[in-house]
């Protein structure tokens, strides 16, 4: 059991998130100045939206292949390189689902490396959507996508981008992936997270990161 978190804490964990598709240059900037003001680790964007994000003054995240992760690894590559030029220092990709379905994990480890190649100062967060994966296949598909990513170099395996049908993070989703990579990657915990119940439970579980839309709620729910 870990020792209770400080608010302080909690929020430098979080990756302060905005991705709907109608969000504005000014949803964007809100968001982006609320997360410096709650002291979160991290704002999260589309990468259309990170010249704006940047000018809060609190580390970018960008997406790249989102939210399907159906797009070709050289797009997701390019993607990522252009976000980053734009100043984001950290890239949140999505693999493509179906190469996992289907037992691929050479492919998922090739597009994770061509996004590895194209951004190698920047950290790199490898989106799995377990859910998917777990309900859809089984859990050794998730561990094996998570070995893939931590092979081709990714930095953290994150659980889903939250707009998947199937669901968002689970404790039993992050607990796997935290195994699968066994120290050696960082785990994001993304999707549904709504309290600071559910929030420390994913911490229990291994996550080191957390992706939430609704950080203040999540930090004034703590105890």
């Amino acid at each position: 059991m870990r020792a209770p978190l400080t608010r302080k804490e909690l929020a430098g964990l979080v990756d302060h998130t905005l991705l709907k598709p109608e969000a504005t240059a000014a949803d964007v900037a809100a968001v982006a100045a609320e997360a410096a003001e709650l002291g979160a680790y991290a704002v999260c964007v589309s990468p259309s939206m990170v010249p704006i994000a940047i000018g809060a003054g609190v580390r970018v995240a960008a997406v790249a292949g989102f939210p399907s992760g159906k797009h070709l690894s050289a797009v997701k590559a390019q993607e990522a390189e252009l976000a980053v030029a734009a100043g984001a220092s950290e890239v949140d990709m999505v693999i493509d689902i179906g190469a996992a379905l289907a037992g691929d994990f050479a492919a998922v480890r090739s597009d994770v490396a061509a996004v590895r190649a194209a951004v190698p100062a920047a950290v790199l967060k490898v989106i799995v959507e377990s859910a998917a994966l777990l309900r859809l296949r089984d859990a050794d598909t998730l561990v094996q996508v998570c070995r893939a990513a931590a092979e081709a170099g990714a930095d953290l395996v994150k659980t889903s981008t939250g707009f998947h049908p199937a669901g968002g993070a689970s404790v039993h989703a992050v607990a796997l992936m935290a195994d699968a990579v066994g120290g050696r990657l960082g785990i994001k915990a993304s999707g549904g997270i709504r309290t600071a119940t559910d929030a420390l439970a994913m911490l229990e579980a291994g996550a080191t990161r957390l992706g939430l839309s609704g950080t203040r709620a999540v930090l004034d729910g703590l105890r």
